[in-house]
């Protein structure tokens, strides 16, 4: 299979969807890996360093993919690059389709088969592909949230860890699941006082437990939440359902109710954020602004920031399927993963996921269907 990796166009991101050892195991096992010129530069990859395990570098990116069965990517394609899709074209990478209405008709109508990162799910519920990196903004949101609560940057001067006879700043994570984790470490390595809501009591014992006792866990409700943002410094938004759109559990209101210069980092917004006040995305360039005297941040790609450590992170997980789909073809492997069966977002100009379906009220078709099988029944981890 001919296996194509495009430099990545959106703004400030620097991660590359493969590293040396990638291109090794997919050159090793037989299969020709096109690499644009540049790509993996901005994560510390030369061309020569990528060449070596077996790449050949290509000097456009028009060629790149339309010299490819399977593209991989990191982010999802940017409008410039939808003049490359095409029927028969394998495209696997992040997409977060559900707040992406005009990404998803390009994919359908070109009749691309659209494979998720973030939608590739084991039989126990976890999203393997997606947790590295959410590892990595639940991590940084607590570092770009104490930035920002610096005076010079907008912020109101709190140090999130206090000092000998100065309290602490308050840092509130609405979700409980790796990115609220997370962002819960860095906070309490920090210093500060936190506190995490939940939906799910047995997710918030299971907090407890981890972190013995160290933090504060709520049930989630508008109640708790109104009430918690209030006195928060930083408040950090890491809700997920999977395939959704994140669902808005902060109100313009309880915005308002927070003092100024008080931080917000929603790290849900590449699925349409969870806070009402967030009503566009912004990037590394230009990261925040600044509404009801609070810092909003709403950069999709966070994990860009540091694309060294991502792309790591992220390759170690993406490279073991994209190696499935290369050495069994499309079909045969899906047969055989079950994972990688729900990652299946577009196929044949359908939408195959149903939350994406949902969300964009476009028609849905089950992959079962598609293929004329029970695929998503009978698959195997």
């Amino acid at each position: 299979m001919i296996i194509g990796v495009p430099k990545e166009v959106k703004d400030n991101e620097n991660r590359v969807a493969i590293s040396p050892a990638g291109v090794d195991a997919l050159a090793g096992a037989g299969h020709q890996v096109l690499i644009e010129k540049g790509a993996g530069e901005g994560s510390g990859f030369s061309d020569e360093a990528l060449s070596e395990h077996g790449a050949q570098i290509i000097d456009t990116a028009e060629e790149v993919w339309n010299s490819s069965d399977l593209i991989l990517k990191v982010k999802e394609p940017q409008p410039s690059e939808f003049r490359y899709f095409r029927e028969g074209l394998l495209l696997f990478t992040y997409l977060h389709l559900a707040p992406e209405p005009e990404l998803t008709r390009a994919l359908m109508e070109n009749k691309v088969t659209a494979i998720a990162y973030e939608t590739i799910q084991l039989d126990n519920g976890a999203l393997p592909l997606l947790t590295p990196m959410s590892e990595v903004a639940g991590r940084m949101s607590v570092q770009i949230g104490a930035q920002f609560l610096e005076k010079p940057n907008g912020g109101k001067g709190v140090l999130l860890g206090g000092v000998p006879g100065v309290l602490p700043g308050e840092v509130v994570i609405v979700g409980g699941g790796v990115v609220g984790t997370n962002a819960a470490k860095m906070a309490l390595g920090l210093g500060a006082n936190v506190t995490i809501l939940d939906v799910n009591p047995d997710r918030l014992r299971q907090l407890d437990d981890i972190f013995r006792g160290q933090l504060r866990t709520l049930m989630s409700n508008p109640y708790n939440i109104a009430q918690s943002v209030k006195k928060a410094d930083l408040l950090v938004g890491a809700v997920l359902i999977p395939g959704h759109r994140a669902p808005r559990l902060v109100t313009e209101e309880m915005v308002k109710s927070m003092s100024p210069g008080s931080v917000i980092v929603d790290v849900a917004i590449d699925q349409g954020g969870s806070i009402e006040t967030i009503d566009h995305v912004t990037t590394h360039s230009n990261p925040t602004y600044v509404k009801h005297d609070v810092v909003h941040y709403a950069v999709a790609n966070i994990p860009g920031a540091v694309a060294r450590t991502s792309t790591y992170a992220l390759t170690n997980v993406t490279i073991p399927y994209a190696l499935k789909i290369a050495n069994q073809g499309l079909e045969q492997a899906l047969k055989e993963s079950h994972p990688l069966a729900r990652g299946v977002n577009v196929m044949e100009g359908y939408v195959t996921y149903q939350a994406v379906a949902e969300d964009l009220n476009l028609p849905y078709r089950s992959l079962d269907d598609l293929m004329g099988q029970p695929i998503l029944e009978e698959g195997r981890a």
